[in-house]
């Protein structure tokens, strides 16, 4: 199977890394970022104990993991599901646009969820456009979605209307108030497409104090004037507030861009910043510039956005492509770039925090490789934990043609001549 069609973990192929949940689980001989080589033992969705390789003998299903590095599991805080997977239905020669119908939605959403579950993240945090036309629809499906995906993946989801100042936007307001009841985690929005972008800030900040939820806005941040209106607003939101993909900052002036950082950083305001490319509502590409607001101490978490709609055709929504983006473009060290798609996409995400240790939720990821940086480059094959349980895996074969042989087509499938210290499933 591609590495790009994820299987569900419930197909009837036989496979022993299955395990009913609540009972246990071992990861065996995996190599965590500091070098140690482990098992892990698993029980419901918590790590129960963690021990030099070898030393963890319980009952249950084992994985072997030698070959593979042990990683908390990523999380994408900035998925489109409503529009995901909709780029192959425009452009001159489609029928037509994709069908918003809920059913449509919903399908495209669980597909999208899927893949991006394949590529490890365990938890997925989707911005739905609510109002206009589609009224609350596409939320609607966006949480059937959720709900046909219990087990496998977390997914939640956040309003995003487009107007909520004037009277055009009193209907939206009202709206926004009914979707965080219907079920929606977060209010978001762009206030850059607002006529009063102060107002629609003042709005969603209001609406979500009244609901106790988060917020997570929208906003390329190029008007350092407005920024620091909000980060003064958010101040006593603190830490529930995220905006992004804030790549504006990224032209303006430096001395701007760093005051506007510092206030972040004051106020405890995310960035969450999308290194793979834009998304819907958004006219520009380009990248927060993430050294600057890390050396600001602003905390800056990595999202996929598009995946494969009109705002970016080839999308993969790949958190371990996003990484390596911040890695080699942004110049972050490997384990920072990781850190912003793992441990602070899921402090933005309010989800709890997860270590390879005793007592953190069982939600992992095994990549081949066997230092961080090789496993951001070359990260192939995959193996997703998700509440103590394998939920997804892909797997990838390199061949080589003997340089000697006749010409046949009989390549030598990679792994090292002993097939049992290649490690791993």
């Amino acid at each position: 199977m591609p590495d790009s069609q994820p299987r569900q973990p419930d197909d009837h192929a036989a496979d022993a890394t299955r395990s009913p949940e609540g009972s246990a689980l071992t990861l065996c001989g995996a190599r965590l970022a500091d070098g140690r080589i482990v098992d892990v033992r698993l029980g419901g969705s918590r790590i129960e104990a963690v021990g030099t390789a070898g030393s963890l003998v319980a009952p249950g299903a084992r994985v072997d993991l030698r070959g593979h590095l042990l990683l908390p599991a990523p999380a994408e805080p900035h998925a489109h599901s409503d529009t995901a997977l909709t780029a192959d239905g425009a452009g001159a020669d489609a029928p037509g646009p994709a069908s918003q119908h809920p059913d449509d939605v919903q399908r495209r959403a669980t597909e999208a969820a899927l893949l991006q579950l394949g590529h490890g993240a365990t938890a997925l945090r989707s911005h739905v456009r609510i109002g206009d036309i589609q009224g609350l629809g596409a939320l609607e499906a966006v949480l059937q979605a959720r709900r046909s995906l219990r087990g496998l993946a977390d997914l939640t989801a956040v309003a995003v209307p487009r107007l909520l100042t004037g009277v055009a936007g009193a209907g939206n307001l009202a709206m926004l108030r009914d979707a965080l009841k219907m079920g929606a985690c977060a209010v978001g929005g762009c206030p850059d497409l607002d006529p009063d972008p102060t107002g629609y800030a003042e709005a969603v900040l209001e609406v979500a104090a009244e609901h106790g939820c988060s917020v997570d806005l929208h906003t390329d941040s190029d008007d350092a004037a407005w920024l620091a209106r909000f980060a003064a607003m958010a101040g006593g939101m603190r830490h529930r507030v995220s905006v992004g993909p804030c790549g504006g900052l990224s032209r303006l002036p430096g001395d701007v861009a760093a005051r506007a950082a510092d206030q972040l950083a004051a106020s405890g305001v995310t960035v969450i910043c999308l290194p793979q490319g834009g998304c819907s509502g958004s006219e520009h590409r380009d990248t927060a510039p993430v050294r600057l607001l890390r050396a600001a101490g602003v905390r800056v978490a990595a999202g996929s956005g598009a995946l494969r709609d009109l705002a970016n055709p080839v999308g993969r929504g790949d958190p371990l492509e996003a990484a390596f983006l911040l890695a080699s473009q942004s110049g972050l060290r490997a384990e920072h770039a990781y850190e912003a798609v793992s441990s602070e996409a899921r402090r933005a995400m309010g989800l709890p925090e997860v270590r390879v240790e005793a007592g953190f939720p069982a939600e992992l990821l095994a990549v081949r490789g066997e230092q961080l940086a090789g496993v951001l480059s070359l990260a192939y094959s995959r193996i997703v934990v998700h509440r103590g349980r394998v939920v997804a895996r892909t797997s990838a074969v390199r061949e080589y043609c003997d340089s000697e042989a006749d010409g046949s087509f009989g390549l030598p499938r990679q792994g090292r001549p002993d097939s049992g210290t290649g490690g791993g499933p």
